[in-house]
C-alpha cells in the first residue's frame, strides 16, 4: 500500500461516477462470482489433486474464512491508507490470487490463489461502500446501492451457473482464466478515474484488537463452515465457536476503552443502524444457504443435473439485474419502507411456496417462485444496506460499513452451515423412522429447512415496519453539497 499519490484538485462536476463504479463494481463481481463459482468443480478437483472430501472443502471455506478475518479490519484501513491505495491494492490481490489459482500445479497453491482472492475481495467490498458513500448524495445513494446490490446478487447466483458452463466445454483452469481480463478492465478505469475521496486520519492499528478480532471471527466463521464435516458435538467446531464469542466480547470491550479504536463500535448507539443488522444478518443468513440448499433439493429430489439446475435458476437471477437499478432509484423516491416492506413479503411468499415442494413439484413453479425470491431479496438486500449506513453520521461510515459486512460473511457462514445441518439430520431421521426413500427423505429435510427459512422472513416483514428514513439524512446531504461548495479537492 506504498503507491504514491499525486495531489490534482477535482471538483463535484469532475468526478465521473460511471467509471469509477465500473471499476469498483466489476472487481467486486469477480470476486462474488470467484466465491461461489469454483463450488460445482470440486469433486472434480479432488479427483485431479488426489485429496478427500473434506480437504477440497478448504477451497470454499478458506475464502469465507479470509473474509470473516479481514473485512473488520478494512475500517481503519480506509481511514489510514487513500482510496487509491486500497482500491490498487483490492485489485492487484484478486489478480495475483486469479492467475496462481489458474495456473497451480497442486491443490496447496489452489488455495493459496484462493485465499488472495478473498483477500482483494475483503478489501473491495468495505471500499465500494465507502465510494459510493461519498460521492453520491443521500437522495442518490439508493440507486448506486441498487447496482451493488446487483453485483453482490449476480456474482454468487451466476457463479455456478457459468462454471458449469465453462466445465462443460473447457478445464477447470478457465474459470479462473476468464474473469483475468475483467480485474484489468477494473484495474486500468480504477486508475485512470477514481480519485482518492477519504479522509486519511493519522490512526495507529492496535495489534491486540486485529489479534481478537482475527480469533473472534475467524473462530466463529471457521466452527460453523467445518461443522457439516466433524459435526456438532466435535470438539473443535464447539471450541472454536466459543473461543470465537470470548474473543469478541473481549475486542468489543477493548474498543469501548480505546481513544481511537480499531472498529468505533458507536455505530451501535443508532438504532435505525441495529435495526438494519439485524434485517441483513437475517437476509443473507436465509440468501445464502438458499444459494445452496435449492440446488441440493433439486439434484437430490428432482434428480436435475448440476447444469440444469443452474439454468432453472438463472431467469430470476437475470431478472434481478434488470431491476436492481430501478428498485435503487424507487428507494430514492419514496423512502425505504416502500421497498423493503413489499420486499420482505415477496421473499416470504416464496418460501412460503419452497416448503410446499414434494418430489412431483414442476420445473415451471421453481423457476416462478425463485423469481419472486429474487425481486423480494433484490427490494431488500441494498434498501437495508443503503438505509442502514445512512442512519450514521458521516465520520462513523467506515466503522458502519465494516461492521455490515462483517455481520453479512459470518451470518452467511452459520445460515449455510445451520442449514444443511438440519437437512442432513432430517433426511437421516426420515430414513431410519419413516421409509428408506432418499427422494421423499431430501424432500423432508428441504422443507423443514425452507419452513425455518419462512419464521425468519416473516421476522423480517415485522422488522421492516419499523424502518424509516434517518433523521441525519438531510444533514448529511447538506454536508455533501457544502463539501463541494468551493472546488474541494480530491487528490489523484
Amino acid at each position: 500500500m506504498n503507491t504514491q499519490s499525486k495531489t490534482v484538485p477535482i471538483t463535484k462536476q469532475q468526478i465521473k461516477t460511471g467509471p469509477i463504479m465500473a471499476a469498483l463494481l466489476v472487481a467486486g463481481f469477480v470476486g462474488l462470482f470467484s466465491e461461489t463459482a469454483l463450488n460445482i468443480a470440486l469433486g472434480e478437483l479432488s479427483h485431479i489433486f488426489n485429496v478427500n472430501a473434506t480437504t477440497i472443502q478448504w477451497l470454499a471455506t478458506g475464502y469465507f474464512l479470509t473474509l470473516g478475518i479481514l473485512i473488520p479490519v478494512t475500517g481503519i484501513l480506509m481511514q489510514k491508507f487513500s482510496t487509491r491505495q486500497m482500491f490498487i491494492t483490492a485489485v492487484s490481490l484478486l489478480l495475483i490470487g486469479t492467475i496462481l489459482a489458474a495456473v497451480a500445479p497442486s491443490f496447496s497453491v489452489v488455495l493459496a490463489g484462493r485465499i488472495i482472492q478473498a483477500a482483494g475481495l475483503a478489501i473491495s467490498l468495505p471500499l465500494t461502500q465507502n465510494v459510493i458513500f461519498t460521492i453520491f448524495p443521500p437522495n442518490k445513494r439508493g440507486g448506486a446501492m441498487g447496482l451493488m446490490g446487483l453485483v453482490m446478487l449476480a456474482g454468487p447466483t451466476l457463479g455456478p451457473t457459468l462454471a458449469g458452463l465453462i466445465l462443460d466445454t473447457l478445464s477447470w483452469h478457465w474459470i479462473f482464466w476468464l474473469t483475468t481480463p475483467f480485474l484489468l478492465f477494473s484495474l486500468i478505469f480504477g486508475l485512470l478515474y477514481l480519485p482518492n475521496v477519504n479522509e486519511i486520519r493519522k490512526v495507529s492499528i492496535d495489534a491486540l484488537s486485529v489479534i481478537l478480532s482475527t480469533i473472534g471471527f475467524g473462530g466463529i466463521v471457521y466452527g460453523f463452515s467445518v461443522s457439516g464435516e466433524t459435526g456438532w458435538t466435535s470438539t473443535t467446531v464447539f471450541g472454536s465457536i466459543i473461543i470465537g464469542f470470548v474473543a469478541i466480547i473481549i475486542f468489543s470491550i477493548r474498543q469501548t476503552k480505546m481513544e481511537n479504536p480499531m472498529l468505533n463500535l458507536k455505530v451501535f448507539h443508532f438504532p435505525l443502524f441495529v435495526l438494519g443488522v439485524i434485517m441483513s444478518f437475517i437476509t443473507f443468513f436465509n440468501m445464502l444457504s438458499m444459494l445452496v440448499i435449492l440446488p441440493m433439493y433439486m439434484q437430490m429430489t428432482l434428480l436435475v443435473a448440476a447444469f440444469t439446475t443452474g439454468l432453472i435458476l438463472l431467469p430470476g437471477s437475470l431478472l434481478n439485474c434488470v431491476l436492481a437499478p430501478i428498485i435503487g432509484r424507487l428507494f430514492d423516491k419514496y423512502g425505504p419502507k416502500a421497498v423493503i416492506t413489499p420486499g420482505t413479503i415477496l421473499v416470504a411468499i416464496s418460501y412460503a411456496l419452497y416448503s410446499q415442494f414434494g418430489t412431483d413439484a414442476a420445473i415451471w413453479a421453481i423457476v416462478l417462485t425463485h423469481i419472486i425470491m429474487m425481486l423480494g431479496i433484490g427490494a431488500v438486500l441494498a434498501s437495508v444496506q443503503t438505509n442502514t449506513l445512512n442512519s450514521l453520521p458521516k465520520q462513523y461510515y467506515p466503522d458502519g460499513i465494516a461492521v455490515t459486512q462483517t455481520i453479512q460473511q459470518v451470518s452467511g457462514a452459520i445460515g449455510i452451515a445451520v442449514m444443511v445441518s438440519l437437512l442432513s439430520a432430517k433426511q437421516g431421521s426420515y430414513l431410519a423412522t419413516v421409509a428408506n426413500e432418499p427422494t421423499q427423505a431430501a424432500a423432508a429435510g428441504s422443507s423443514l429447512v425452507f419452513t425455518i427459512s419462512l419464521v425468519l422472513a416473516v421476522l423480517n416483514i415485522v422488522l421492516s415496519l419499523f424502518m424509516k428514513s434517518p433523521i441525519n439524512v438531510k444533514k448529511n446531504r447538506d454536508e455533501y453539497n457544502g463539501s463541494f461548495a468551493h472546488g474541494a479537492e480530491f487528490p489523484l
